[in-house]
């Protein structure tokens, strides 16, 4: 039997299992499954070909269709519902494997801030001045990244 100083490695798996299970179920599933129905309702809206067309002259600069800008505001608000919306648009065809790359980077670099703004920001005690510099560097680094991860593919 293992003592709580030296746990057995089964133990520690059985722990990260439960972790990462709790995870899957309770944050990224629901927001994977809030993306793919926001898509949805985007497409039968006609929603989404307005985006495209408003979004599409920014994306063209990264080589992306218009409609990717879904993508980035919705990782800007949840990681998770950013690739929940990624994925929903590749299912659809909008989205290429080159595409994802290249707004993967961008989808970390500025991802939750919606989320993360109050639950971290404002409890640490961030000067409420200096979030949306915080914010815009954070969407400058993604930019950056997107035009890199382009030139790169």
């Amino acid at each position: 039997m293992s003592t709580p100083s030296n746990p057995m490695i089964t133990d520690v798996f059985v722990a990260g299992a439960r972790k990462g299970w709790n995870i899957a179920t309770t944050s990224t599933l629901p927001n994977v499954l809030m993306a793919f129905v926001l898509i949805k309702a985007l497409e039968i809206t006609g929603a989404l070909k307005g985006l495209a067309l408003v979004f599409g002259p920014l994306m063209g600069v990264f080589g992306l269709p218009g409609e990717a800008a879904a993508v980035l505001i919705g990782g800007w608000m949840s990681m998770g519902g950013g690739v929940g919306v990624a994925v929903a648009l590749f299912d659809q065809g909008i989205l290429s494997g080159t595409h994802l790359a290249i707004l993967a980077p961008a989808i970390y670099l500025m991802g939750s801030q919606i989320q993360y703004a109050g639950r971290i920001l404002g409890v640490v005690g961030t000067s409420a001045k200096r979030i949306p510099l915080m914010i815009g560097i954070s969407v400058m680094n993604a930019f950056i990244a997107m035009l890199i991860m382009r030139i790169l593919l």
